[in-house]
């Protein structure tokens, strides 16, 4: 007789996913049903003896709870694209397999990336501040003006998924040149005739700066001021991968300065960024709570997507993303 699997899931997600998992009759769900993250005591007892582990970009997933999981782990279905989160060492070294979404989320996070680089460089978030405050006392030819995209160079960091489908987005604006760096050149960016430059030459001749890679050793603390300080002080720089490819202290100082013309963020450090942290004091720095995949309909697919992947991890079968490394 197949003994039923215990699965623990770190948070409440949607309900496509809860459904999928109850339905399926293979595993024992056991939920931290809250909306915050798990306390780390808890996600420690909550893996105890767990054959599968669905989890969060919160969740530190490190030798510890591996540990404390035990040798029944056979998957790890996290609900990202990103898997920097977890020690990924650590993880082969014990056989475990490892679902993520990519690809479901791309369309989502592109659409934020293009909101979120409009709203900067056309300075949205101040001007509903002076509609609402009383600062607008009548037209004024150079008031809160910013940069448009016609004619411009857009330099795109990480030509991924998320990158070339910004790229695709931004492409119609009337953009130049579409310059891009990375490990490689990618074939695919023909389409969007994007040209592959070494990251000092991205740097220093666009207008806006799209960061789209994974963090990596590689690439984080990438954006420093040694790369701030070769941008355009015109510059428009757009950060939707992962807050620690910034050095935070290194661009407040650019835009405290002028050394750029402004920044727009969906990812910090930490997460959440405190209130009284020195950028949210900046007019010219946009920053949003990490929502680049939200959308009620992507959203639902990625936990539907999560718990398909925690299933084909369980059964041993063909997982719909798995990630091979």
């Amino acid at each position: 007789v197949h003994t039923i699997m215990k699965v623990f899931i770190t948070r409440r997600i949607p309900q496509e996913g809860m459904k999928i998992l109850s339905q399926a009759g293979v595993c024992k769900v056991s939920l931290w049903d809250s909306d915050e993250p798990v306390p780390r005591v808890e996600l420690l007892k909550g893996v105890e003896g767990a054959h599968g582990l669905l989890c969060l970009l919160s969740d530190k997933i490190d030798t510890e709870v591996l540990d404390a999981a035990g040798p029944n782990l056979k998957v790890i279905s996290t609900l990202s694209v990103g898997f920097d989160h977890m020690a990924m060492d650590e993880i082969k070294k014990r056989g475990v397999r490892v679902g993520y979404t990519p690809d479901v989320l791309t369309d989502a996070t592109a659409e934020l990336t293009v909101a979120l680089l409009l709203a900067t460089a056309r300075r949205l978030p101040e001007g509903v501040v002076e509609v609402k405050n009383g600062g607008w006392s009548t037209w004024k030819p150079l008031w809160l003006c910013g940069y448009g995209l016609s004619g411009s160079t857009v330099g795109v960091i990480g030509l991924g998924r998320i990158g070339m489908a910004i790229a695709r987005r931004l492409n119609p604006f009337g953009v130049k040149r579409l310059l891009y760096s990375g490990r490689t050149a990618k074939s695919y960016a023909a389409e969007v005739e994007g040209e592959y430059v070494p990251l000092d030459t991205l740097v220093s001749e666009s207008d806006f700066v799209v960061v789209s890679c994974a963090l990596t050793p590689e690439t984080q603390g990438l954006c420093n001021k040694d790369f701030f300080s070769k941008m355009k002080n015109t510059a428009v720089f757009i950060n939707t991968s992962r807050g620690a490819v910034v050095n935070q202290e290194d661009l407040y100082q650019a835009l405290s300065s002028g050394q750029i013309a402004c920044a727009g963020l969906d990812v910090t450090t930490p997460e959440p960024l405190p209130t009284d942290h020195p950028l949210l004091t900046l007019k010219n720095c946009v920053v949003l709570p990490h929502i680049g995949s939200a959308t009620y309909s992507t959203r639902g697919i990625m936990a539907e997507l999560s718990a398909n992947n925690l299933l084909a991890g369980l059964q041993g079968t063909d997982m719909p993303s798995e990630l091979k490394f």
